[in-house]
C-alpha cells in the first residue's frame, strides 16, 4: 500500500504555479506529503470533483486552493469536501488580488474557507497552518515546526541595523 497523500494542492491554472508553489515547497520542507493539480472550478468542475474524492480515498487530511479574479475554486472544494480548506487570492491583473480576496473570503455560512494572504506569503502560511493542524497528532511534525519557529526567531535575533 502507498503513503497516504495528506495535502491536496489545487490551482485554477498553471499560471498560478509561480505562487502556490510556495505551498508545496513548505510541504516538501516539512515532509507532508502532496499532491499539486492545476484544474478549474469553472472549465474543468468534473475532474475536480474527481480528484478531490480521490484524495479524500487516498487520506488526505487538508486541501489548499489557489485562485485569482471571480477565485471560485477554494469554495468549490469546500463545497465538496468536509475536510479543512485554505484558501490562496491569486494576485490579478485589473485588482491586484483584491477581487480573488474577496472571492474566497467572503464564504456563505456554513462552508468555510479558512483564507491567507493574497500571494506568495498566504501560499507558504496556508501551507503551515496545515502542518500546524498535522502536528497536533504528529509529534516528529510538531518538533519540526517548533524547530522552523526558533529558526525564524533566531534569524531576527541575530539581526544587525545598519550604521548611519
Amino acid at each position: 500500500m502507498s503513503e497516504k497523500t495528506l495535502v491536496g494542492i489545487v490551482m485554477g491554472s498553471t499560471s498560478d504555479w509561480d505562487i502556490m508553489k510556495e505551498a508545496a515547497q513548505i510541504c516538501k520542507d516539512f515532509g507532508v506529503s502532496y499532491e499539486a493539480r492545476a484544474l478549474s472550478a469553472h472549465r474543468t468542475p468534473k475532474e475536480l470533483e474527481a480528484w478531490l474524492a480521490d484524495m479524500e480515498a487516498r487520506g488526505a487530511q487538508a486541501f489548499i486552493a489557489g485562485a485569482g479574479a471571480a477565485a471560485h475554486l477554494a469554495g468549490v472544494v469546500a463545497a465538496s469536501t468536509i475536510l479543512p480548506v485554505y484558501g490562496v487570492p491569486i494576485p490579478s491583473k485589473y485588482l491586484k488580488g483584491l477581487d480573488s480576496l474577496l472571492s474566497t473570503v467572503q464564504m456563505p455560512k456554513g462552508i468555510p474557507v479558512a483564507t491567507l494572504a493574497i500571494g506568495e506569503s498566504g501560499a507558504a502560511n496556508a501551507a503551515l497552518a496545515v502542518v500546524s493542524v498535522l502536528a497536533l497528532n504528529d509529534a516528529g511534525l510538531k518538533t519540526k515546526l517548533l524547530e522552523f519557529r526558533k529558526t525564524q526567531a533566531d534569524k531576527v535575533r541575530g539581526s544587525v541595523l545598519p550604521q548611519l
